[in-house]
């Protein structure tokens, strides 16, 4: 089975929100809009065309960056995996005589296109942006440093740093 790659250039529409999975990985989800637009020759100008809604999902430091680094409105590039999501809604039973015999009523059918993001950036002919490299510092360092800090502040012996 093959994926679909797409590439879909448009406006961060919802903050990011960042998330952890039930098993403890980093997510960010946030809505992407994209406004197609189109020359109108006889108003001699640009219109906007339809505008197209997708739920963008990065996960583990991808998604950590991103939300991080995107606010709303702001112009972005997002690759990824499209996904289409169906869900249907379950209508309650509103009938006033219950002892009816029961019928088939289902509810409303809603579709969700989805990007599972692989890479998300901002859209450089739209303004500038400042790279900045995120240190990922390993967690026994840290836990060492805080022992050093600890012992400094109580007046200890520091810990000896293996060289």
């Amino acid at each position: 089975m093959s994926e679909t790659l797409v590439t879909v250039v448009g406006n961060v529409a919802t903050q990011p929100m960042l998330k952890n999975t039930a098993s403890g990985v980093p997510m960010a989800r946030f809505r992407l809009a994209t406004t197609e637009r189109r020359w109108d020759r006889v108003a001699d100008r640009w219109t906007d065309g339809h505008t197209s809604f997708f739920t963008v999902w990065a996960y583990r430091m991808l998604g950590e960056n991103l939300a991080a680094s995107l606010g709303v409105g702001e112009p972005v590039i997002v690759q990824g995996r499209l996904r289409v999501l169906e869900r249907e809604d379950k209508r309650e039973d509103k009938r006033e005589d219950k002892r009816e015999e029961k019928r088939e009523d289902k509810g409303n059918t809603h579709v969700t296109v989805a990007i599972e993001a692989v890479a998300v950036g901002h859209d450089l002919s739209r303004g500038t942006s400042a790279f900045r490299r995120v240190s990922r510092a390993r967690p026994e360092l840290v836990e060492r440093q805080l022992r050093q800090q600890e012992n400094a502040a109580s007046g200890g012996v520091p810990e000896p740093v293996p060289g």
